[in-house]
Formats: C-alpha cells, structure tokens, sequence
C-alpha cells in the first residue's frame, strides 16, 4: 500500500459511507427536514442537512479508523500467536464473546421490566448474518483464510464503533450509526485486496476484474487437475 492508495481508500470510503449515512439520516428525519424548510426557512433547512451529512461522515471517519487499526491488530495477532489457524481460533472465541455481550448489556442496561433477553439477540445475529455474507465474498474473492479476520472485522471491530451510539438507546440514532459504519467497513475490507494488486492505486476496472477472475479460475483448474495426475501415479 503506498500514499496513493490510502489516500484513495480514505476518500472513497468517507464519500460512501458519509453518502449511505446521509441518506438513511434523510429518510427517518424526512418530516423534520421539510418542516424546516417550510416552516423555519431556507437557511435552517440547510442547515440541517449539513448536520446530518457531518454526523454521518463522523461515522464513517471511526469506521475509517477502526479499519487500520485492526490491520495493526491483526497483524500483532498473527505474531503473537505464530500460526493462522491458532489466531483464527482465538477470533471466533472473541466474536462469540462480542455478540453475547451486545445482547446482555443491552438488555441489562436499557430493558424494562419483565422484558425477554430473546429480544435483544435480534440486533447481533443481524450484524452476523451481515458480516457472514460479507465474509464470504471475501472468502471467495482472495481464499478461505481470509473469512475469520473478516467476520471478526464486521463483528467485533464494527460493535466497537457502534458502541457511542448505545448511550441513549435512540433506536433512529442507533440506525443512523451502523449504515454508514457497515457500508464504510464492507467497501474497505472488500476493496483492500483489490488495491493491493493495482500498482497506480486506482480502482479496478470490471474488465479488470473479469480477467482477474478468468486466471484465478484457469490457476486452480490447473492445480486441481495436477494433483488428480499424482493422485493416479500413485
């Protein structure tokens, strides 16, 4: 990763999380957003809308530091630890950690009396159906190895960021949070490998990505096909 390509990343990200976040924002204020523009003029309305566009790309900044600083994590983890499949293991012990507490100090801290904790196991099993179909993009695009640090990722790393949103149990406010960090976070991981193998640090073009898919295919057809060889020497 040189200069270019973080600087890629940084404003590509911030636009589209910030853009899916004012959006989402736009759409549960909708009524208080006209109404300042009819009622208070066309300043205040404008001004709400620049309210909202700078909360969501607050959002999106966090999901933006969240995402390096689990590349230092991960990388410190992969160290300490001196085998993938060990890490991986320890990843899925947090993740399951994560999720049970998302559920149980919510309940602890926010549920009214006589409330199931069933209820509050709806929000994480949401993030992890999220973060497993996104796990499995990027299992398939680059390899298997590359499905539990992604899924640790939109799990634990984006509960981390969701955390301030928790503070008044604002349900809107709770929303308005996790879009711009899940769409923020999913273009990162998704786009991470991609910038690796662009030397200009330029996004790749969908011819690019074809043809980059075509080899990938014709390598492993390859492989399998030279082991089936040995197999049958055998």
């Amino acid at each position: 990763m040189n200069s270019r390509k973080v600087v890629f990343l940084f404003w590509s990200t911030l636009l589209i999380g910030t853009a899916a976040g004012s959006l989402m924002a736009l759409i549960q204020s909708y009524d208080e957003v006209i109404f300042a523009f009819r009622e208070l003029g066309f300043m205040q309305g404008i001004g709400g809308l620049f309210v909202i566009v700078v909360i969501a790309s607050l959002w999106t900044v966090i999901a933006q530091m969240g995402f390096f600083a689990y590349l230092t994590i991960h990388r410190f983890g992969l160290g300490i630890f001196k085998s993938v499949r060990l890490w991986n293991k320890v990843q899925v012990v947090i993740i399951a950690f994560a999720l049970f507490d998302l559920m149980f100090f919510r309940h602890f801290f926010f549920a009214e009396e006589g409330e199931s904790l069933l209820g509050y196991a709806i929000m994480p099993l949401m993030l992890l159906a999220y973060a497993w179909i996104v796990a499995e993009i990027k299992a398939r695009d680059t390899n298997r190895q590359a499905f539990v640090p992604t899924l640790f990722f939109m799990v634990v790393v984006t509960m981390i960021e969701w955390i301030p949103s928790f503070t008044g149990n604002d349900m809107e406010y709770i929303i308005n949070a996790i879009v711009p960090l899940l769409v923020a976070n999913t273009y990162q991981i998704l786009i991470l490998h991609r910038l690796h193998a662009q030397p200009n640090g330029r996004q790749p073009t969908v011819a690019q990505e074809q043809e980059r898919d075509r080899t990938i295919t014709t390598n492993t057809k390859q492989k399998q096909s030279q082991k089936k060889k040995k197999k049958k020497k055998k």
